[in-house]
């Protein structure tokens, strides 16, 4: 996102002086004409449309859809309930998720690490170098050292290791931490997905051998991907970074990505590393094995790191959102349900109001997030577009006529579909839907993600995907120097050049006069290749 968006979103918060169409389906003429009259004073949506204007789109549909608002400083941005109780759902099945793999225990270290510290893993700190922010002073006067605010954790988290692990009893050891991280972007920072400061899951371990350190890499990779398909509803690719693109420090890094079809580019969705045992030596992390040995001499740990940010939110709203808005799936939403009264002039509305707030209370019940909107002096039409733009995944319409037919109307945000609902069946019906739009979701990002990729052989093909806004699947000689040629020849005039996102786990089969698509020389794996977040 450019200086000049983020201005503009900043001085439209307050006028929301966008306009979204909305639809009554029970209004009468006087609501009509309070509607006309709302409209004269604030008009609500999001001017700018996911396929036209990719960058305004999304930064709009985050903005109104309440899940940030801009702070003062540019890249630092306010999480609003919505992307908080996102964040929180997404903790709570996680923590679940890591009780399985068992002996994980939440901690909480320092923020500030101390430059000696940062600096003693040389390839670590010159992978975060040009990201970290330094604290010199402390009220008037200068610090003796320099204080790092943490990029990420390994060099503060690892003493801690060294000094807690002694024998073969003490491991493995696995800590997690939620934390928030600070990595001061050069470049221009983007809500959700590029920012200076954001919250992140955070793990480590050590191992007494390097088969368990293998093992809980993909273990935990597994997780991350149930987390972004069974949540999030957004499919993702399991595979291997490239040596370029691998975690500063690391032996190996694995990744799940995801990729936004409006702009043809990937996301980094989290990552697992093996970092074999770098930090191992360098921070003395040692114990005494099971067997005696003649030397008396220490085995070195094995170990991991492991994390996935609030980029994950991002995520979701590139791959779900729509010219509305937000669509958020039904397991992750803030208000699976928004119930709305219709009134018509002269009907009593204190009764509509009761049954609305009934309707909530027997969904609330059976563990359905729902809300009844009575805001006064907003139509029922800009309720409907204000609700649609936020995401919510259904509406709940409840009008005279309703009552008279002891019955309900229900809209989806996802399709747009309506039906009337009886009373009696509301309940399961609308769990019903929302584990079917939950299915939808995925199922219709699943599909984008599919025919987006586009699997070449050759140069002139693979320039030809990537202009098309594809995710290409090529055959690569895993050369470093080739990596290099291809980012530098795909540049555009105010675009950075393809990369590899990465080497899926899943390989198609590659014949032995298969050869790399950028060299010539014999491919050894097939590997996804684009523009990236």
């Amino acid at each position: 996102m450019s200086k000049s968006e983020e201005e503009d979103i900043a001085t439209s918060t307050s006028s929301q002086s966008l306009q979204v169409p909305g639809k009554e389906t029970e209004a009468s003429v006087f609501a009509k004409r309070k509607e006309k009259e709302m409209k004269k004073e604030t008009r609500l949506g999001i001017s700018a449309k996911k396929e036209e204007d990719f960058a305004s789109w999304y930064s709009q549909a985050c903005r109104f859809g309440e899940l940030i608002t801009l702070s003062d400083t540019k890249g630092l941005y306010i999480l609003e309930p919505t992307a908080t109780k996102i964040w929180n759902i997404l903790r709570s099945y996680m923590d679940a998720e890591l009780e399985k793999l068992g002996n994980v225990e939440e901690k909480k270290f320092p923020m500030l690490i101390k430059r000696d510290s940062l600096e003693k893993e040389k390839d670590h700190i010159e992978g975060f170098k040009p990201e970290v922010a330094w604290v010199t002073r402390a009220g008037e006067h200068d610090l003796p050292t320099p204080y790092a605010l943490r990029p990420t954790s390994e060099t503060i988290i690892y003493p801690y290791f060294r000094n807690r692990i002694r024998t073969h009893r003490d491991l493995p050891m696995k800590v997690n931490q939620w934390v928030n991280v600070v990595r001061w972007e050069v470049s221009d920072p983007i809500p959700l997905i590029r920012g200076r400061e954001f919250d992140w899951q955070e793990g480590h371990s050590a191992f007494a051998t390097k088969e368990e350190a293998d093992e809980e890499v993909l273990e935990v990779l597994n997780v991350y991907s149930r987390v972004y398909e069974d949540l999030l509803a957004v499919p993702v690719i399991k595979g291997r970074k490239s040596e370029k693109e691998k975690f500063a420090g690391a032996d190996y890094t694995t990744s799940v990505e995801a990729f936004v079809p409006a702009t043809g580019r990937g996301v980094q969705a989290a990552t697992s590393h093996c970092l074999g045992q770098n930090f191992a030596k360098m921070f003395e992390i040692t114990f005494e094995d099971k067997e005696v040995r003649k030397d008396k001499k220490k085995s070195m740990v094995w170990q991991n790191s492991w994390g996935l940010s609030t980029r994950s939110i991002g995520v979701m709203v590139m791959t779900h959102g729509d010219d509305k808005g937000l669509v958020l799936p039904p397991k992750v939403a803030r208000y699976q349900v928004v119930v709305i009264p219709v009134p018509f002039k002269g009907a009593d509305t204190k009764r509509i109001s009761r049954e609305c707030q009934a309707v909530r209370a027997s969904l609330q019940g059976a563990g359905v997030r729902a809300v009844v909107d009575e805001r006064e002096n907003y139509a029922c039409g800009w309720k409907y577009a204000d609700w649609e733009m936020k995401g919510v995944p259904l509406r709940i319409e409840l009008g005279p006529r309703d009552l008279e037919k002891n019955q309900v109307r229900v809209a989806r945000r996802d399709t747009g579909a309506k039906m009337d609902v009886l009373r009696v069946d509301l309940v399961e019906r609308v769990k019903d839907l929302l584990e079917e739009i939950q299915r939808d979701l995925y199922a219709v990002a699943k599909r984008r993600l599919e025919e987006s990729i586009q699997k070449v052989e050759t140069w002139d093909e693979f320039k030809e995907a990537l202009r098309g806004k594809k995710l290409v699947l090529a055959p690569w000689c895993d050369e470093v120097e080739v990596e290099n040629g291809v980012k530098e020849n795909t540049k555009g005039e105010n675009e950075a050049g393809a990369k590899t996102l990465c080497t899926p786990f899943e390989q198609p089969e590659l014949r032995e006069d298969t050869l790399c698509f950028a060299s010539g020389k014999p491919a050894k794996k097939w590997t996804y290749w684009g523009r990236s977040y």
